[in-house]
């Protein structure tokens, strides 16, 4: 069962790879590059200090930087305790995929960090500030979603690890909204 698993994971990694083109490498290839997105983060940062009180806004900081440290900290244990090699690692599979970045990264990739962190973030700061900007959450998972096939398309990982990322980075991102709210923003 799980080897008839991990067989659809690659054909579809294979499918969903090869569905790229050099016309839009550039473009995924800024999308998942995490420093690109520091305007994007400072905006996010900026719309929660308007709508929170100072000490709101410090504690939501400690929470931001929590919540990323349990996620870089679980995926690491997944990595190298599950030990699932990336597309761009294993022979049978890098002789039909494209790499389009300039390296394959790290040895193993479940699940993905880029999935986890971007989720997690997407699903707190959209919560947090639901209901003084209604879309925002909605939009914060496209983007998360986006973060995460663009680690398909660029050749380091499975539908599964960028799937079972986002899982993880989703129930982390609402515990951790769920404490924060709960314990700061209801008290004023």
């Amino acid at each position: 069962m799980l080897e008839s698993i991990l067989d659809f994971d690659k054909n579809l990694f294979i499918f969903l790879n090869g569905l790229g083109s050099e016309k839009w490498d550039n473009f995924w290839m800024f999308y998942t590059t995490k420093f690109n997105w520091i305007p994007f983060y400072l905006v996010l940062l900026f719309l929660l200090y308007k709508k929170t009180t100072k000490k709101q806004f410090l504690f939501s900081l400690v929470f931001i930087a929590l919540l990323i440290a349990c996620t870089d900290q679980v995926t690491n244990l997944f990595k190298f305790g599950f030990k699932r090699l990336r597309p761009c690692h294993e022979n049978d599979v890098r002789e039909v995929m494209r790499l389009v970045k300039s390296s394959c990264g790290g040895k193993y990739g479940f699940f993905s960090g880029h999935s986890s962190n971007s989720m997690a973030i997407a699903v707190f700061l959209g919560l947090t500030l639901k209901k003084y900007y209604k879309f925002l959450l909605p939009l914060m998972v496209v983007w998360a979603i986006l973060m995460a096939y663009s680690r398909i398309y660029v050749g380091v990982h499975y539908p599964i690890d960028i799937l079972c990322g986002a899982l993880f980075g989703a129930v982390l991102g609402y515990l951790i909204y769920f404490i924060f709210n709960k314990n700061i923003l209801r008290k004023k």
